[in-house]
């Protein structure tokens, strides 16, 4: 049983990854900033269900309080 899990996450982060390549996410580009990390990562474990619908999106607004003047 545990091999056929172990499987089953392979083949759907392999799509993933499939997916993530069709998006033009694995690009050789050298500006990598949060968003395309996250929509990176994000699409990789949505895996098969990028096919179905799914466009994950990351926000990587940060909105700590600011230090009082």
């Amino acid at each position: 049983m545990r091999k056929l899990i172990g499987l089953v996450v392979i083949v759907w982060l392999v799509i993933g990854v499939l997916a993530a390549f069709q998006r033009g996410y694995l690009t050789n580009d050298q500006d990598v900033n949060c968003k395309k990390f996250g929509d990176t990562a994000l699409t990789i474990v949505a895996g098969p269900l990028n096919y179905v619908g799914a466009n994950p999106k990351v926000d990587c607004r940060i909105d700590a309080p600011q230090p009082s003047s």
